[in-house]
């Protein structure tokens, strides 16, 4: 019997990966598809959910602040506590602590929204590691401290010209110097890192969902960050180098590691200047000595990066596997294959238990005959057919009666038969009339008839000869 090959199962099969994904390996703005979900439709949902979990945690924060204040001070006025919820002021630590804070939780509101939409591997998210890279992380952390400490000394032998806007509050006149410089420590690499999960990670993934070339993925979504920033034109020129810079290393490197490096060390130098009076991080305008000196420090940095990137392993992007194709075998005669559950089995094989077995075969223990064919011994027979000898009948339903002894057959008293022509088991006897058959002589050859000739009733030639070899008697 020739048993059938496996055929696939039809169902409805995924989008097909792109051939970059699965050849040479998907960068970072593609790793959306390395995910449980990853239709074109997921970043969309991902963020309509992260938008409405932000609004919902930033008003929650935002009420508990308010409480706070007010219990504090009974005569607060409500527009000066929305000044102090858009303003940053190194000497109220209460609502410094705020502003950092509804920007940090949009990290963890992302991990949520996309573990909801797309399902397990949120990982992915941070690298193409599959996890945030912790190693890599404070190497990158550590060239940026040396890179920003360098570029800022050397930026202090240039002439000094002092943008407007903002004020200096030296530590000695801040009376939550202390509890400022806290907040600051603990609660800005959290902000930071949250800045580029947002725009690094969720932004470029999406773009790259779609489109395949990783500039789109780095450039498209440096206009959103930029708007994000309140500054003059330099700080916003400023603002634009450090987004490309940061979005080109996240795809250089396969990772978010070397941005949040970069945007910590910048956001701790920043709030820590103005924590000790010596910037102001409320300022709007940017003189262009800063300009120059942060786009020289990130360049600086991103070329260090790029060369202990070298010296490392070097891998940036995640080959994906496309999962196989799920495949059922037919079900073949004779229990070739056993039943798939919730499939009608093939007669001549058990049915799985709990399914209705096929008409004509044995049935499972424990589980309803179909109406027609015997029960299985020791199960109860179905109403209006026979019971199985040795098990009782169905109440209400007649016993068949016990079936009448069949007469003896009669003596044969024809003809004298001849020793080979003895009927068998399965064959009749020649009749009472019948002419004997002419003995066979010694020399006969004892091999077994054609078809043609065991196909006779009467017949004392048979396919098994005297020597008992097999053969196969036919039957009338």
């Amino acid at each position: 019997m020739t048993v059938p090959q496996p055929v696939p199962v039809p169902h409805r099969a995924a989008p097909a990966l792109p051939a970059d994904t699965t050849g040479p390996g998907a960068a970072f703005h593609r790793l959306l598809f390395a995910r449980q979900r990853r239709g074109w439709w997921t970043p969309l949902a991902t963020g309509a959910i992260g938008v409405v979990l932000y609004l919902i945690v930033s008003t929650v924060i935002g009420f508990v602040f308010a409480l706070t204040l007010f219990a504090s001070d009974p005569s607060a006025d409500v527009y000066a506590l929305l000044d102090r919820l858009v303003t940053i002021d190194v000497t109220d630590p209460l609502g410094l602590a705020v502003i950092l804070l509804s920007l940090a939780v949009m990290w963890p509101i992302y991990l949520l929204s996309s573990f909801l939409v797309n399902g397990r591997r949120v990982g992915f998210l941070s690298s193409v590691a599959g996890s945030l890279r912790w190693r890599w992380l404070l190497l990158c952390a550590g060239a940026a401290v040396v890179v920003y400490i360098v570029i800022s000394a050397l930026s202090f032998l240039l002439p000094a010209e002092e943008g407007s806007g903002g004020t200096l509050v030296p530590p000695q006149d801040n009376p939550a110097f202390v509890a400022s410089l806290v907040i600051v420590l603990i609660l800005v690499p959290f902000q930071a890192t949250a800045e580029e999960y947002v725009f690094r990670g969720y932004l470029m993934q999406t773009v790259g969902r779609w489109l395949k070339h990783p500039a789109w993925s780095i450039l498209l979504p440096v206009p959103l960050f930029v708007l994000g920033h309140v500054y003059d034109w330099a700080g916003q020129v400023s603002v634009g180098v450090f987004a490309i810079a940061a979005g080109w290393l996240t795809w250089r490197t396969g990772g978010l590691e070397a941005a949040i490096a970069l945007h910590v060390v910048n956001n701790l130098a920043a709030f820590g200047f103005s924590v000790f009076g010596l910037s102001d991080a409320a300022a709007t305008d940017t003189s262009v000595v800063s300009l120059v000196s942060s786009v020289v420090m990130i360049g600086a940095f991103v070329g260090v990066v790029e060369w202990l990137w070298r010296r490392g392993d070097g891998r940036r992007t995640l080959r994906i596997t496309p999962a196989p194709e799920p495949v059922q075998a037919p079900p073949v005669y004779a229990g070739a294959y056993p039943p798939v559950y919730g499939q009608p089995p093939v007669y001549g094989q058990a049915p799985v238990y709990g399914q209705p077995p096929v008409y004509g075969q044995s049935p499972v223990y424990g589980q309803p005959p179909v109406y027609g064919q015997a029960p299985g011994y020791g199960q109860p027979p179905v109403y209006g057919q026979p019971p199985v000898y040795g098990q009782p009948p169905v109440y209400g339903q007649p016993v068949d009666p016990a079936p009448a002894p069949t007469p003896p057959a009669a003596p044969y008293d024809g003809p004298p038969l001849q020793p080979h022509q003895a009927p068998r088991w399965g064959e009749y006897a020649p009749a009472p009339d019948a002419t004997p058959a002419p003995e066979r002589s010694a020399t006969a050859d004892p091999a077994p008839s054609g078809p043609a000739d065991s196909g006779s009733a009467g017949s004392g030639t048979d396919a098994g000869g005297s020597d008992g070899s097999p053969g196969s008697s036919s039957s009338d």
